[in-house]
């Protein structure tokens, strides 16, 4: 089993949250989406850490079990797929999201996130954290 961590995944790790943590240790994989990466760096600019949480984060990408997950057109052909479908339900996503899983979807891995709206994406392998269940 491999895992695709959402930004808030990755925080609740660096937190050391137990289940993320434990969750991760099960996992042949860890997947990190690039525009997790966007997310991540997005809200450090915002912070008072920076470059510490940068040099944490490379750190992170730089592990033998971690794969980045580059933006390709087969990730883009998933996510107008996602967003067109979400979009015609009346049940819409934010767009990152959408792309996040497209990135879960083609990579084949389990979605960890806190996020309960990826409970509408057809065909998503995901766990809801702090839940307890599986969408």
């Amino acid at each position: 089993m491999s895992v695709l961590l959402d930004t808030s995944a990755y925080a609740a790790f660096k937190r050391g949250d137990a289940d993320v943590t434990d969750r991760m240790r099960r996992s042949e994989r860890v997947f990190l989406s690039t525009i997790v990466i966007g997310e991540l760096l997005y809200g450090f600019r915002h912070g008072s850490h920076f470059d510490r949480n940068r040099a944490d984060l490379h750190a992170f990408i730089d592990r033998p079990f971690v794969t980045l997950l580059p933006v390709t057109l087969s990730t883009a052909d998933r996510f107008g797929r996602v967003a067109a479908q979400l979009r015609a339900r009346g049940r819409p996503i934010p767009t990152n999201d959408c792309w996040i899983a497209a990135h879960t979807m083609e990579s084949g891995a389990e979605l960890l996130s806190f996020d309960g709206h990826f409970a509408a994406v057809d065909g998503l392998a995901w766990t809801r954290l702090g839940a307890g269940d599986s969408g």
